[in-house]
């Protein structure tokens, strides 16, 4: 599990490789991960935009962004949370993710929220990313 608090938004990313969707033969490797945002602060907040940043064990990275997240643009009250479930594939056997939220307040502040940087790793190999 890995957790990053910005501006009373606490962000866990929990990932777990799927061996059943992967095909190591075909230098296929998938991940889900679930992400819980929760609201510690004082106001309602509303999730509007995600970036993520991933980044295989050969150096190469993607970047991801768009509107919400799985097709929703969640309102989290204060002391609430909001989790999901999303997937992630390699060409590799290893890797790491990252990012952030844009985030919108009851007053109509936007800022944005860390995803904290989280580890995929399988059985089929390990390697350490510079």
């Amino acid at each position: 599990m890995y957790r990053a608090t910005t501006f009373s938004i606490r962000v866990t990313a929990t990932p777990h490789f799927a061996p059943e969707r992967s095909d190591p033969g075909m230098g296929r490797y998938f991940w889900t991960y679930t992400i819980e945002i929760a609201n510690q602060g004082a106001i309602q907040v509303q999730l509007i935009e995600r970036f993520w940043r991933i980044t295989d064990a050969n150096g190469r990275v993607e970047t991801v962004r768009g509107p919400g997240v799985v097709g929703e643009t969640p309102i989290i009250e204060p002391g609430d949370s909001f989790s999901y479930t999303s997937g992630c594939a390699l060409n590799t056997a290893s890797g790491l993710m990252s990012g952030s939220y844009r985030m919108v307040d009851a007053n109509g502040r936007a800022f944005d929220v860390e995803i904290p940087a989280f580890s995929l790793d399988s059985p089929m190999e390990r390697r350490i990313l510079n």
